[in-house]
């Protein structure tokens, strides 16, 4: 049932509740009714506009390059999705959220514009960052993808160069069960004519064949850029630019580099456009900040928060972990929705974790602590040096608190699995 529609007074989490009743599915790709609105709210987008797509790596795409444009002096808009604990995290400027007045304004906007035209939560989302990022006259907007590519809202915007970061198997019942598939629907975020950076080091023939169909500018990695590095500095080395004697990103995880040269391929790509010195590649670098995404807090025991939430994003935390000192005990606090191949995702971890705290989370696409139990015991080894154990909570904080009450110091806790299983967790340690 479609609640009436709130006052432009009214609170940001009023119209988000609102926004919530008014499409009959949460997810509806197609993009014929957003650009319908688009058209009335005379939306235009007049500045550089990078969108990065990709199955894993979007979000450290996206932050490396607010990072490195904004040390260059750049009026920088980020939108990505989704969040970790407040709306606004999903629509940036010059690296400062949208305050709450900001967004319920352009909320009003569309709603008033949109007539009979139904839009999801994540349409009124997008044309709310676009909105804004064209009333601030911003220089650069960067663009995250929700989900595939050919039919997701961000792709109304025509991208001056566009970034996959990678393709893997996720969201198959939308995007097809197959990298073929996938790669295909990613791909149709490349342009005639435009820079197309494609990060996958082993990229499936539909992308490139698209790239090729089209006329899109495809830069490949092991081919047109490329990195290098010791344990001391990295290097860039891209078609015709070199960027040497750089700092490895703050961001933590042996991914970081691959998507650090895709951002500066993509820069390279602009240089026509954006001017973007080597000191601020450095400041950008050292500066920027991702929470979720491999992050490791101070003290002890060690906290681990990742959202990974697919095969592919937990073998890469798999190896990270890995690379990490000692610790006696690993406990793992994990929250995942429904529609992920949870056994393959959660495989990677099998051995590696000493006691599992499985946790429901909410809503429709939520999986019970339940069924995330029941998979994890029959991954299990049937028999194991010391047992493992595997415990159910109703919410992921009463799962972490349970974990914290039973480490020692030299242990740690990993937290992953979900947005929603790590923001929640985030915001119990207030942070």
């Amino acid at each position: 049932m479609t609640a009436s529609r709130p006052s432009p007074e009214a609170s940001l989490d009023t119209w988000l509740a609102y926004l919530e009743t008014l499409h009959p599915t949460t997810i509806e790709l197609g993009l014929d009714r957003i650009r319908r609105v688009a058209q009335t709210l005379e939306l235009q987008l007049p500045c550089v506009k990078i969108t990065v797509g990709g199955t894993n790596g979007k979000g450290s795409n996206c932050a490396m390059l607010e990072a490195i444009l904004l040390a260059a002096g750049y009026k920088v808009g980020l939108y990505t999705s989704p969040h970790l604990v407040n709306f606004n995290e999903r629509i940036r400027i010059n690296g400062d959220s949208l305050d709450d007045s900001a967004i319920v304004q352009q909320f009003a906007r569309i709603d008033a514009a949109r007539g009979e035209t139904s839009l999801s939560y994540f349409e009124f989302a997008t044309l709310a960052a676009m909105l804004a990022f064209q009333q601030e006259g911003v220089e650069v907007a960067i663009l995250e993808v929700g989900l595939g590519g050919r039919l997701d809202a961000v792709n109304i915007m025509s991208a001056d160069c566009a970034i996959v970061t990678s393709v893997d198997l996720d969201h198959v019942e939308w995007l097809g069960d197959t990298r073929e598939a996938i790669g295909y629907e990613k791909a149709h975020i490349f342009r005639p004519g435009k820079p197309a950076i494609c990060a996958d080091p082993m990229p499936p023939d539909s992308l490139v064949q698209y790239a090729e169909q089209i006329g899109a500018d495809l830069w490949r990695f092991g081919r047109d850029f490329n990195y290098s590095g010791d344990k001391q500095q990295w290097a860039y080395g891209g078609r015709d630019q070199r960027r040497r004697a750089l700092a490895y990103p703050a961001l933590r995880g042996a991914n970081q580099l691959l998507n650090a040269s895709a951002a500066l391929a993509a820069l390279e790509s602009l240089q026509d456009l954006l001017v973007v010195p080597q000191q601020a590649v450095r400041v950008g670098l050292l500066q920027v900040n991702l929470p979720g995404r491999f992050q490791i807090l101070p003290g002890r025991p060690t906290i681990v928060l990742d959202v990974a939430h697919n095969p592919h994003a937990v073998a890469a935390l798999s190896q990270n972990l890995d690379n990490m000192g000692f610790h006696a005990y690993t406990h793992a606090v994990v929250g995942m929705v429904q529609d992920k191949d949870i056994a393959a995702t959660l495989k990677s971890l099998v051995g590696k974790v000493d006691h599992w705290h499985c946790a429901s989370l909410p809503g429709p696409r939520g999986a019970s602590a339940a069924k995330l139990a029941g998979i994890v015991r029959e991954l299990l080894p049937r028999e194991t040096d010391e047992p493992v154990t595997v415990t159910e909570y109703e919410n992921p904080v009463l799962a972490f608190r349970a974990a914290q009450g039973q480490v020692d110091e030299n242990d740690r806790i990993l937290v992953f699995g979900s947005f929603s299983t790590v923001g929640p967790v985030l915001q119990e340690l207030g942070r």
